[in-house]
């Protein structure tokens, strides 16, 4: 595909960010960044959630991951569902009565200071390597499609990609990415569909052809209940799904942000149905996206890349398809990426100024201040993250994120349970050291037993005994 047409293409994309930001962004204040003034509808919030959601890492990674697991991925995604409900129904009105502008403030109000704010530095680590990660993956596909063809290395892509970020998201914060979000979402969903029907095309399959050519495949098993040790077992999966989102949807204060932009409780929970159910055809199109690209590569004879995260790029920008796919890809790409990215730069910027710095008590002036240079302090923190990651990571990037999140949000499920589920108060000050021990003991026991993604139920599980070992037995949360 050609560099500069590919460079015309984001360029143009970003035009339209930016119009959208200066449109959504007039007489912005810190509420506006932080809560979008609650004026949020609630379709549009759960439409630009499912971009958020799905990023860059599903869109390069889920079609890759057919190669190795076939369709299985499906059971987690089942599994997402009942994770949504659990949110709609226990934390979304939990949020909403305590009017929180960060999550992490019930932490302080149910177990003191130190629970506050080891809650609020897990999310900021966890979220931080985690957006790192997605927008590693958008800026390698960057630098091959753009910016090697012009020798610029990749510390400028990753310069450029954080900058593009930073220039539609400083002003108007949350607000103005609950409507980017949208367009993202719309452009990524375009870019697969296209796909879809062009290799379905070019194949000669038509769409009931397409199906049971996908159904007939050697990658089209979804449910593995036979093998026990697998780590795509069914009950595996389907619990690990549901934790999986609880925590990275529930306990995360990017994603639970978008949420608190609603009106009102009703609103949110309307969101989170809709946005919970769509999320099952939608990875559906993803998982057959990736059967037809192997089956693809197999009738053309394109060799299979060592990672398989490659594979959608390749085949989407190698000149295999009209060049429509590839223009589409492109966007469909930058889409999903920013998607992710720019709502975690604001979310990150949110919990640090709200959690750590407490711009809240601060005077508006002086709150504003704050938070604009902790939004260019975090912008430069993704930047040297990413670097990093080019550096160490050779796993695929989406599995490489729910093995993270394994050990960084497990804390964060066993606080919210124990403080949910029980009335016992704790000794607050040895809550950091039961934060730090449970992944630590995770960590060995995954080197010993090597577990999948049901590592974080494990996670959760230790720091919930942990604190019932710290806890005060002889007082109770009136």
């Amino acid at each position: 595909m050609n560099p500069a047409l590919t460079a015309a293409i984001i360029a143009g994309y970003f035009g339209v960010l930016i119009l959208i930001s200066f449109l959504t962004s007039k007489k912005s204040d810190n509420d506006t960044f932080f809560r979008g003034n609650k004026q949020s509808p609630w379709y549009i919030v759960s439409i630009g959630m499912i971009g958020a959601s799905l990023s860059g890492v599903t869109f390069i990674s889920v079609p890759g991951w057919v190669g190795s697991t076939g369709l299985t991925y499906m059971q987690m995604v089942l599994g997402y569902f009942l994770g949504y409900l659990v949110i709609a129904h226990i934390l979304l009105p939990l949020y909403y009565r305590l009017n929180l502008t960060s999550i992490y403030t019930y932490l302080d109000e149910r177990f003191g200071f130190w629970s506050y704010k080891s809650g609020a530095v897990l999310f900021l680590l966890s979220r931080t390597i985690g957006a790192s990660a997605r927008l590693y993956l958008m800026a390698n596909v960057l630098q091959i499609a753009v910016f090697d063809a012009f020798n610029i290395p990749f510390e400028v892509t990753v310069l450029v990609t954080i900058l593009l970020i930073w220039l539609y998201t400083f002003r108007g914060g949350i607000k103005t990415i609950i409507w980017t979000d949208t367009l993202q979402t719309l452009f990524m969903l375009l870019s697969v569909g296209i796909t879809v029907v062009v290799i379905s095309k070019t194949m000669n399959l038509s769409f009931s052809g397409m199906i049971s050519t996908i159904a007939d495949s050697e990658f089209s098993k979804v449910f593995e209940f036979n093998d026990w040790t697998s780590k795509q077992h069914f009950i595996k999966q389907f619990f690990s799904g549901a934790f999986i989102t609880i925590v990275m949807t529930g306990l995360d204060q990017d994603m639970m942000q978008k949420n608190l932009t609603c009106r009102n409780l009703k609103d949110a929970q309307k969101n989170m149905y809709w946005y919970g159910f769509s999320f099952m055809p939608v990875n559906l199109l993803f998982l057959s996206l990736g059967v037809l690209l192997f089956l693809f590569a197999a009738n053309q004879g394109i060799a299979i890349p060592e990672r398989s995260d490659d594979l959608f790029p390749i085949i989407a920008t190698g000149g295999y398809l009209p060049k429509i796919v590839g223009i589409f890809f492109m966007l469909g790409l930058v889409a999903a990426a920013y998607s992710s990215a720019d709502s975690a730069l604001t979310s990150l910027t949110t919990s640090f100024s709200v959690d750590i710095l407490g711009v809240e008590k601060k005077e508006s002036t002086e709150a504003k201040k704050t938070r604009f240079k902790v939004h260019i302090g975090f912008s430069i923190l993704l930047a040297v993250v990413i670097l990093l990651f080019r550096i160490f990571n050779n796993d695929s990037v989406i599995s490489t994120v729910f093995n993270l999140a394994g050990y960084t949000y497990g804390p964060l499920l066993g606080l919210y349970a124990f403080g949910l589920f029980t009335r016992l108060k704790v000794h607050d000050r040895f809550v950091p050291l039961i934060a730090l021990l449970s992944p630590v003991a995770i960590g060995i026991l995954d080197y010993n037993v090597t577990m999948g993604f049901e590592k974080l139920i494990y996670n959760g599980a230790f720091a919930f005994i942990g604190l019932l070992m710290i806890s005060k037995w002889n007082t109770k949360v009136d």
